[in-house]
């Protein structure tokens, strides 16, 4: 395992606070056995998230500075504009706080009862803002994406052949959009290739459908592309990107991902009709369409970070920080979803805690015995998450059990994963010890933010 070389020197720090595990144990059983519920201040090394966590660098931080605060048509918005059109080539670029506010205005306009949206795979946001408008929300990942151990170069990739039997049986007028979501968040962090998007894009225009991208990963997805896809190797992040967005009718995205940013998104299209509905709604919702709920600071820092994420030198250091975990915890045993992607390490909560069933929750098992023991905080992406119920009341597993450990950017080091992967070493050497658990309250929605557990 070769060791990581950061290409950033450190300016700033923020001290850690450390905790017993006695301590820790009191505190989930505070929290409702919900991590989601810890206060940050008792974290020791937070892996929930990846998006809003970044360290920003010394020229977003100065970018900030001279933002400029009109409440409409500010130059920042209009450095914003031009950076995310270099990228996208989209005509109508419109900024939000966030992604799901994004996806909050575009499928409450093309949403209701009755539709149904298709993807590679919802991240759970989408997934609940499709849903909160009436419709459905149906993945179609690759069969070879659903198997954890099997080796891949694109496990995120859309099953083209499932998705137009569906449309042909559904019908087109029924399915107002497709959403390529890239990286494949909750298919591990895989990659999409160019030809799966290529050809996904080729489907929805022989059916009328609308193709956005969910691009919150897209320079990470593009590197994947650059190091797996035949034609590719030659080419740079931003070419790459600029080829994956030519195909698309449009796209949502969270900056606070792969813009290197802790708040900000936006949604961008070609149809001129679609962006002033989407406009007029976020008026109503958001703020002005030159700013849409953000300061003219974040604009800025936004711009400058879609600015450094296309830098191949920072994507090789961040893809091979997940690369080197990934590495160091097969050679000891652990179940893992392989092989790596971007931004996160997924943890097979199903082989790690076999003997706990699927309604037991081994994913909350495994999250919450990786606090206990070191103090860590990842995210189960498995039944508590996108878990449902029969008519019957009976549980209703999805196809993977899984724990994300999503690595912030440019904010640990590799002392920092080190003590992840010795921690998730330990608890998978006394797996044994650990029970499943059993849900005492939860949300209509997007339950996993804000539900209630019990130790079994």
């Amino acid at each position: 395992m070769a060791s990581i070389f950061e290409p950033f020197r450190i300016k700033s720090v923020e001290p850690l606070t450390f905790t017993t595990r006695e301590q820790r144990v009191q505190l989930l059983k505070e929290a409702k056995n919900n991590v989601f519920l810890i206060k940050a201040e008792h974290v020791l090394i937070d892996l929930l998230t990846d998006s809003g966590t970044s360290a920003m660098s010394a020229q977003q931080w100065a970018g900030m500075m001279v933002g400029d605060e009109s409440y409409a048509g500010a130059k920042s918005y209009f450095r914003f504009q031009e950076k995310v059109h270099q990228i996208t080539g989209f005509k109508n670029i419109i900024p939000t706080h966030q992604g799901r506010a994004a996806e909050k205005i575009i499928f409450t306009l093309l949403g209701g009862k009755g539709k149904t949206f298709v993807s590679n795979t919802f991240f759970d946001t989408t997934r609940g803002n499709i849903e909160f408008s009436g419709a459905e929300a149906l993945d179609f990942l690759t069969e070879e994406g659903k198997i954890p151990h099997h080796i891949a170069d694109f496990k995120g990739n859309i099953d083209t052949k499932a998705l137009e039997e569906y449309i042909q049986k559904r019908g087109a007028e029924n399915i107002p959009m497709c959403v390529m979501t890239i990286t494949n968040n909750s298919g591990g962090g895989q990659p999409v290739s160019l030809q799966n998007i290529r050809e996904t894009a080729a489907i929805c225009k022989k059916y009328q459908i609308l193709f956005f991208i969910d691009a919150c990963r897209f320079a990470e997805n593009a590197y994947f592309i650059k190091q797996r896809e035949k034609g590719y190797e030659n080419k740079s992040i931003l070419e790459i990107s600029q080829e994956i967005f030519s195909l698309a009718d449009g796209c949502t995205m969270s900056a606070k991902k792969d813009a290197l940013v802790n708040i900000g998104g936006f949604l961008a299209m070609n149809d001129d009709k679609l962006a002033l509905e989407s406009k007029n709604l976020l008026i109503i919702t958001e703020g002005f369409p030159t700013y849409g709920g953000l300061a003219g600071r974040d604009l800025e820092a936004i711009a400058q970070g879609l600015e450094e994420v296309l830098d191949e030198e920072y994507l090789k250091y961040r893809i091979g920080s997940i690369q080197y975990m990934g590495e160091k915890l097969k050679a000891a045993g652990v179940p893992l979803i392989l092989p790596t992607g971007g931004h996160a390490v997924y943890l097979d909560a199903k082989n790690f805690l076999p003997h706990i069933p699927a309604s037991e929750l081994p994913g909350i098992a495994l999250t919450n015995a990786l606090y206990i023991e070191g103090g860590i905080r990842g995210v189960e992406i498995g039944s508590l998450m996108f878990g449902k119920y029969d008519e019957n009341g009976n549980h209703i597993a999805p196809p993977m059990e899984l724990v994300r450990l999503a690595i912030p950017r440019r904010v640990y080091t590799q002392s920092h994963l080190d003590f992840v992967c010795d921690t998730a070493i330990k608890v998978y050497q006394q797996k044994e010890n650990y029970k499943g658990y059993k849900i005492t309250y939860e949300s209509p929605l997007l339950r996993h933010f804000t539900a209630h557990m019990e130790a079994l």
